[in-house]
């Protein structure tokens, strides 16, 4: 297997770039080195030099992108057959992947996006001013209007667009505001105090000033919705609010309840929190324009990491610490809600059901039942299930030509089962 090296010059940069020698005779296209370029030299000093190993192939679990200063590094593996995705990933020895530099190539677009989303809500009322100011105000990842940029990124490549048109950008704050709006309904609906270690609305101006606010986030993102006049962009987002009340029900309706299967808690949190995700990822293609097939391929790309991302955040909720949570660790099994981990454990562990379905009623009984969540193989097995999808979700994203925006959602894969690495 041959290693290919070519000195590619990009006018005061100057990079390396290894082929990794895969069984593909594609040429290595400027534009999408060019791409990675500028993400891979953003902020380094101009006198350094990188060497990246770069495949214009890229099938998952034979080649990846990713930079290098070792040449063992470039060699590993090399005769050694195909591996999965992820586990290629974990052989990089790169420093774990953080939000700010993820979404670095759609910083601007972000930086919009903040803006714009205080004056969407107006002006008229000094209590949702003062609520909204508090909500858009803290910031936080925006990790699914990231996702709407840089799937319409990514897919604009496909057609030739080369800015990002209108309707992109109004999806993006859509997509935000209803993520919003469902927090605070959470919020309530748990009677929830903290969030991400603050104060929740509700603690903070009352139950009747969150639920309308949240209402009119609701409201306010439909108008806007409506006003993008795509017939099935409005059908997609529209989906997505009927699956919020059918998620909180079908939730509702199985606390403490252990004969749950686990169909039904992938379909719950689909509902819960795919059904937003997958909506993004998909409508961001269509206002790209681009064929039906790479719309559903991002659709799918966008449930499965939907699904992993809620996985993840649910086995969290029984290996961190409260600190660490920004709420008491154990949350959602204290209040019968039967997450992955739980019903991985009802399998092998007859005495948690007992102690579940007796609702916590004896002094440290819930305790009991982490521990029993944990000893039980649980947690593990719900690892196995988070990583199964996005491995689906690397795979959906092979419809794409290889680019830096590209390259950056299969980031968000990885960074997310960082959480639980």
């Amino acid at each position: 297997m041959s290693v290919i090296c070519q000195s590619l010059d990009f006018g005061r940069h100057v990079l390396d770039y290894v082929a990794c020698g895969c069984s593909s005779n594609t040429p290595l296209d400027p534009h999408t080195v060019r791409s990675h370029v500028k993400l891979s030299t953003k902020g380094r000093k101009r006198r350094h030099q990188a060497r990246t190993l770069i495949c214009s192939q890229r099938k998952v679990g034979q080649c990846r992108v990713f930079s290098t200063t070792k040449p063992e590094t470039v060699l590993n593996d090399i005769n050694g057959g195909p591996q999965p995705f992820l586990e290629l990933r974990k052989e990089e020895s790169r420093s774990p992947i953080s939000s700010t530099s993820m979404f670095e190539v759609v910083a601007d677009d972000l930086q919009k996006l903040n803006q714009n989303l205080l004056s969407m809500v107006g002006k008229e009322n000094p209590a949702l001013v003062s609520a909204a100011q508090r909500i858009f105000g803290a910031g936080g990842k925006r990790m699914r209007p990231a996702l709407v940029f840089l799937v319409s990124r990514a897919t604009a490549g496909l057609v030739g667009l080369e800015e990002l048109t209108v309707e992109h950008r109004r999806l993006a704050e859509i997509i935000e505001m209803i993520h919003t709006a469902s927090l605070i309904h959470d919020d309530v609906l748990d009677d929830s105090d903290m969030r991400r270690g603050k104060e929740t609305l509700h603690q903070l101006y009352g139950t009747r000033v969150a639920v309308l606010a949240g209402d009119f986030m609701f409201a306010k993102s439909s108008w806007c919705l409506a006003n993008l006049e795509n017939l099935e962009v409005i059908k997609l987002i529209s989906q997505v609010i009927k699956d919020f009340a059918s998620g909180e029900i079908k939730q509702a309706s199985s606390l403490f309840d252990c004969e749950v299967e686990l169909e039904e808690y992938l379909i719950k949190s689909y509902y819960k929190t795919a059904s937003l995700i997958a909506a993004s990822t998909k409508g961001a293609s269509i206002f790209s324009g681009v064929d039906r097939d790479t719309t559903e391929k991002m659709y799918e790309y966008g449930k499965n990491l939907g699904l992993s991302f809620q996985i993840v955040d649910d086995i969290l909720d029984f290996t961190q610490s409260t600190k660490q949570l920004g709420k008491p660790a154990g949350t959602d099994l204290a209040k019968g809600n039967l997450t992955a981990p739980v019903i991985f454990a009802l399998e092998r562990e007859p005495k948690l059901k007992d102690i579940i379905e007796s609702e916590f009623s004896e002094a440290g009984s819930l305790e009991e039942a982490i521990h029993l969540v944990k000893s039980s193989g649980g947690i593990e097995r719900a690892m196995e299930l988070a990583r199964q999808k996005a491995d689906l979700a690397i795979q959906n994203l092979q419809c794409l030509p290889p680019s830096a925006f590209r390259f950056a959602l299969e980031d968000m894969v990885t960074f997310n089962l960082e959480r639980i690495d």
